[in-house]
């Protein structure tokens, strides 16, 4: 490896080894507040179907109701991590 090349790679290195004890207080604090959304969306559903019930709307029908509502909380769906399953390939194409 030329000179220059490894002194990138040593720079990348303590860049990243600067930036990680950042990013695992970060990390845990997004993770802990995706739960606690998850949650609240969980009960928030579980309200509205018996709200739902309480109106006189069919058991069916109230849990396809709900599912609609739990929709807009599923955060995860709205990005697309095709890209991490193998890079340079659109949605994760294989080699056939």
């Amino acid at each position: 490896m030329p000179r220059e090349n490894r002194e990138d790679f040593r720079g990348g290195i303590r860049y990243a080894g600067a930036l990680t004890p950042s990013l695992i207080p970060l990390i845990l604090k997004l993770g802990t507040t995706y739960l606690r959304f998850k949650k609240k969306a969980q009960k928030a559903a579980r309200i509205f179907q018996k709200e739902l019930r309480a109106q006189g709307i069919d058991k069916q029908t109230a849990k396809a109701m709900t599912e609609i509502y739990l929709e807009s909380s599923h955060i995860l769906r709205n990005f697309d991590f095709s890209d991490f399953l193998e890079p340079g390939r659109p949605n994760g194409e294989k080699n056939i």
